[in-house]
């Protein structure tokens, strides 16, 4: 019999051979990526040594994740196997990429507790396409930084960039996720207006007394000392700290400009725009921007 033959392989025997199922095999077979050579005399497939070899290589592509249909191409001389493997790294990066965001969000979920709302709003948000981001962006800036805020400082924040990479970590799509909650909040975007406008000097006039507090990170690095060193923020230190700090600028304006941008949560807005960008961020300066309100309203009150 044909299959009797030590030339040829019964689907049993090449099963052994390669160590597949024989239903996996027969599976190949129908789908023409492991056609038989013959057919025995009782009609059952029968293989060849080259019919091993082709096993190896469709077992090889397959773990590699190529479909059987761009095997089939590959084995047919269709495509080669460089060609179907850029093919194949293309999908896997936009998999990867996928599966990025699907992290990100599903941590996103976990650490707040999330309700399937929030969880579908957070979803949709990482999912936007990139004209999608920019636009939520733009509006953004265009409301805050439009109109009667500085034109100078106004071009400057259209030009300025907020916006993921084509390849994102789950970091960044953790804080473009917020950034994103935190830029459509019109409450938010009021607060930072009004904080911008309390920091803008008027046409022909000197900067603000205390605008330049969210810029320095040396009156942060300052304060931050001085909480290390145990100084309670109502106490005659901390005065002393204060004329270090403002000298004899207005300090009522500087209180009025730092408590607008702790309520509109300049710090938390400039935290996230650095995570979205990949940027270096200096530590969250919240709790020494508050010491010093609470410092300068005790001086207010002696």
């Amino acid at each position: 019999m044909d299959d009797e033959r030590p030339d040829v392989l019964t689907i049993g025997r090449l099963a052994q051979r390669t160590g597949l199922p024989v239903r996996t095999l027969r599976f190949w077979s129908d789908e023409g990526a492991v056609p038989p050579v013959a057919r025995s005399a009782s009609g059952y497939r029968l293989y060849d040594a080259e019919s091993v070899a082709r096993v190896e290589l469709v077992r090889t592509l397959r773990e590699l994740g190529l479909g059987l249909d761009d095997v089939c191409r590959v084995l047919s001389g269709r495509t080669t196997v460089a060609e179907a493997a850029d093919a194949h790294v293309a999908a896997l990066d936009a998999q990867i990429r996928s599966l990025k965001v699907s992290r990100a969000v599903l941590s996103t979920v976990a650490k707040r507790g999330s309700t399937a709302e929030e969880t579908a709003l957070m979803n949709r948000l990482a999912r936007l396409s990139a004209a999608e981001r920019e636009q939520i962006i733009d509006e953004f800036k265009e409301e805050v930084f439009g109109g009667t805020v500085d034109p100078r400082l106004r071009d400057r924040m259209r030009t300025y960039s907020i916006e993921l990479p084509d390849d994102p970590t789950p970091e960044q799509v953790d804080a473009w996720i917020e950034l994103a909650e935190l830029v459509r909040d019109p409450g938010f975007r009021a607060r930072l207006r009004t904080w911008l406008e309390l920091n803008t000097p008027a046409p022909g006039q000197s900067r603000p007394a205390g605008a330049s507090i969210w810029w320095a990170r040396q009156v942060t690095r300052t304060v931050a000392e001085v909480r290390g060193r145990g100084i309670a923020p109502e106490g005659p230190a901390a005065a002393e700290v204060l004329s270090e700090l403002f000298g004899d600028a207005d300090r009522a304006a500087v209180l009025r400009s730092l408590e607008a941008g702790i309520e509109a949560e300049a710090e938390r807005y400039r935290r996230l725009v650095a995570r979205v960008r990949g940027q270096y961020s200096s530590p969250d300066a919240t709790e020494e921007l508050e010491w010093l309100a609470r410092a300068l309203r005790a001086a207010d009150q002696t």
